[in-house]
């Protein structure tokens, strides 16, 4: 994985602005992961820079709760991910601080979450999460050895799973 794929990203978001005919600079930044496994993922932060945006230029790229800003996201994802079979990398687009702000959330309702499950032995559903919402509370949560998380249900009724680890039978 070279700078190359961050460069890619980054491209291809301004692209997809000027597109819009909003124009603004992205900036990209790699993310470091808790484990420095060669096989992981790489993730990327592509920060859309606000500087020369109207306040409804940003509401607009953002989107109520986030769908906008989840949609342009998700076809980063696809449209960079396309074919590569070894160089895949997730892309995280912020912008005016929506992401940070919501990951912080996202921290909580899931620390909330494992105790809640700790505490009580009963099983969480977290409803009302996209599906990138669902990957950062999975990824935060696996730290906990004792915890399990899964998806259930269809879209947009999908929602997440936190749960005592089932023990595995032997056979």
């Amino acid at each position: 994985m070279t700078d190359s794929t961050k460069q890619k990203g980054q491209q291809w978001l301004e692209s997809l602005l000027k597109l819009a005919g909003v124009a603004a600079d992205v900036q990209a930044t790699e993310v470091d992961s808790a484990s420095n496994s060669p096989d992981e993922v790489k993730n990327y932060w592509l920060t859309i820079d606000e500087t020369n945006l109207s306040a409804n230029q940003v509401e607009n790229l953002i989107g109520t709760q986030g769908t906008v800003l989840d949609g342009i996201q998700y076809l980063a994802n696809a449209a960079l991910n396309l074919g590569q079979k070894e160089q895949q990398a997730f892309y995280t687009i912020e912008l005016n601080g929506y992401r940070a702000k919501r990951q912080a959330e996202l921290e909580e309702v899931a620390k909330s979450a494992a105790t809640q499950v700790l505490e009580s032995g009963a099983e969480v559903e977290i409803k009302s999460l996209s599906s990138a919402e669902r990957r950062q509370i999975h990824t935060i949560l696996q730290d906990y050895e004792e915890l399990e998380t899964f998806s259930k249900g269809k879209e947009p009724h999908r929602h997440l799973v936190v749960r005592l680890l089932q023990p595995t039978v032997d056979e």
